[in-house]
């Protein structure tokens, strides 16, 4: 069976990767959403009780589910805490998002699969890609959509990315561009044009 292409996409906080992967869905790809992923493992007992131990009980809400904001509060001023943090979901994740690639290579109605893995290289997923593609998007342009979304504030966009390898060195790893500071329509013509090159590889 010849493998289909995996597409890999790479990007800033809110630089849009989620509508990039969104467009890349409506042309027929099966999308990985390691985000959603990561969400539905803090609710998982195993998690939770795990992160409990570290953090303690307070890091939870009263109904006993993780305080996402308390815990991206700790994490991401706190290298160490990070680490371990990530230690506890991403096996998982990855376990999850190997098991979707299997299954999406053996569905002949799928044509591509997309990879919307936050950390691809932080992982070194990207390795598994046939293609990468960058998102770019303004710092000005990130920092109102992610406000919008009400997730941080602006000076949590670096902190965050303080601890990534470098939007300069994804965009150099990338073999497409997707610019992304105008409206979804254009950025769908973009995606499309991308699509229709990679299945021609």
């Amino acid at each position: 069976m010849h493998e289909k292409p995996v597409i890999g996409i790479l990007g800033g906080i809110g630089s849009g990767k989620s509508s990039v992967a969104g467009a890349f869905s409506r042309l027929g790809c099966a999308v990985v959403d390691a985000d959603k992923m990561a969400l539905e493992m803090l609710v998982d007992g195993d998690v939770v009780r795990q992160i409990v131990d570290i953090f303690g009980p307070d890091i939870t809400v009263p109904a006993g589910e993780i305080d996402r904001k308390k815990l991206a509060d700790r994490v991401f001023s706190n290298p160490e805490l990070l680490k371990t943090l990530n230690g506890i979901i991403h096996p998982r994740v990855l376990k999850q998002t190997e098991a979707l690639l299997i299954k999406y290579q053996a569905d002949d109605a799928i044509p591509a699969i997309v990879l919307d893995v936050p950390l691809l290289m932080e992982t070194g997923w990207h390795n598994r890609c046939d293609v990468l593609v960058f998102v770019e998007s303004d710092l000005a342009v990130r920092q109102t959509r992610v406000h919008q979304k009400g997730r941080f504030d602006a000076d949590q966009i670096k902190k965050r990315e303080n601890f990534q390898i470098s939007l300069d060195k994804k965009r150099e790893n990338a073999q497409y561009i997707v610019k992304n500071n105008s409206d979804l329509s254009d950025l769908a013509e973009q995606v499309a044009r991308i699509y229709s090159a990679v299945l021609k590889m």
